[in-house]
């Protein structure tokens, strides 16, 4: 059975096709830039050379189209037709507290995620036009939708409620959803199998850190808390995003500096984090200013790495121990430095870090040493495989 996973952003989309016999990638692209005509569009089917080019694309059902085109072409594709796909899985970033697991797609469904839009306005809308976009290409196909809050729906009450007015969640749903939800569920899978274990028996310290970063306690298997809340602005210390900031601080900030609303959450999203601290997002580039002694740098640096430390703390504190921690996504995966720095100052649990496994890059391993009483690996993220296999059990299903 072939998968189809499609990743639509506003002005962007990434896509896999899976062979779900033996989960393989039988090609993989993206489409940046739509909406312009200068969009670029890059896809490469096994076995076979890159593609790369430079076209006109103005909306999402063009996008699409082209890879559809790419993914048939007799030179670069891999299927002979898309009446091969079985099914699309779509990245689905909230379902509010509508959806606690993916679901076959419908007209109702489209109209649940409509209704809570105005909860990822970034993201929500561009995921719907791609479900749109993928129907009207492929009207006989199945269409999945996998959302990110999803896994996040077994957090009990008193960690997801906020203490403020409970009629502003009984009329509005302001509560915590959290977020990465796809990619905190694959690692608490592969940890388990690492470990050789029952899931279901083990306390687990997710750490997604990439431009947006995030931990989630596992317990069981099952999420209990996360740092993202309402929206991805909340916990940590991010790329271009504050994280967690005394609600206090901003009225007090628009009094003074006289800044309306719209421009304190452009502030928040778009131009803290890393990047307000030492005017870099990119973590390369800050650990880059910290070996030629900027101080700034430094300080961005030791900032983000405290407050990882700070949540992984809480996190103990909140399942009342921890068997594993994992790093993945861009920075956790890639920065030995980081890793490092946060694991030894968590001496106090019994983690030993063996340095020379933790120099490693972007592949999965165990960087603690057979003594360390916490295990702690690196494992890359695949969120497209757990949309693959989830979209592929509803076919099943059906």
């Amino acid at each position: 059975m072939k998968i189809f996973v499609l990743n639509c952003g506003s002005s962007s989309l990434k896509y896999k096709l899976f062979n779900m016999e033996d989960e393989s990638v039988l090609a993989d692209g993206k489409v940046e830039r739509i909406g312009q005509e200068n969009a670029i569009v890059t896809h490469q089917s096994t076995g076979k050379e890159k593609v790369s080019k430079t076209m006109p694309i103005y909306e999402h059902t063009v996008a699409i189209q082209e890879c559809l085109n790419l993914l048939t072409d007799p030179e670069v594709g891999i299927i002979k037709s898309t009446k091969e796909i079985d099914a699309v899985g779509h990245r689905v970033v909230h379902g509010g507290e509508s959806f606690s697991e993916s679901v076959r797609i419908t007209e109702n469904t489209k109209e649940i995620l409509e209704s809570v839009s105005d909860l990822a306005p970034l993201h929500n809308p561009a995921n719907l036009v791609g479900i749109r976009a993928a129907e009207k290409l492929m009207p006989d196909t199945v269409q999945v939708a996998v959302f990110d809050t999803a896994f996040h729906s077994t957090m009990p009450r008193h960690a997801f409620l906020y203490a403020i007015p409970f009629s502003l969640y009984q009329r509005h749903k302001v509560r915590r959803y959290g977020f990465h939800g796809t990619s905190h569920n694959y690692i608490a899978q592969r940890v388990g199998a690492l470990m050789k274990q029952d899931l279901g028996k083990l306390k687990i310290i997710s750490c997604h850190l990439g431009n947006g970063a995030s931990l989630c306690a596992i317990d069981g298997g099952k999420s209990v808390d996360t740092s993202m809340g309402f929206t991805p602005l909340e916990g940590l210390m991010m790329g271009t995003r504050s994280g967690d900031i005394d609600p206090g601080a901003l009225s007090y900030i628009m009094e003074k500096e006289n800044i309306p609303m719209a421009n304190i959450n452009s502030m928040l999203n778009k131009h803290s984090g890393l990047y307000g601290i030492a005017g870099a997002s990119d973590m390369r580039d800050i650990e880059k200013g910290v070996e030629e002694n900027s101080t700034m740098h430094q300080v961005a640096f030791d900032m983000y790495e405290y407050r990882i430390r700070k949540y992984i703390g809480s996190y103990v504190a909140a399942m009342n121990g921890v068997d594993a921690i994992a790093f993945t996504a861009g920075i956790g995966e890639n920065s030995p430095k980081l890793r490092s720095a946060i694991c030894k100052n968590l001496t106090y649990l019994g983690i030993e870090i063996d340095e020379d496994a933790n120099k490693q890059r972007g592949q999965e391993i165990e960087i603690s040493t057979p003594k360390s009483k916490v295990k702690v690996f690196v494992i890359p993220t695949d969120e497209e495989v757990m949309i693959a296999r989830d979209t592929l059990a509803i076919v099943q299903n059906k």
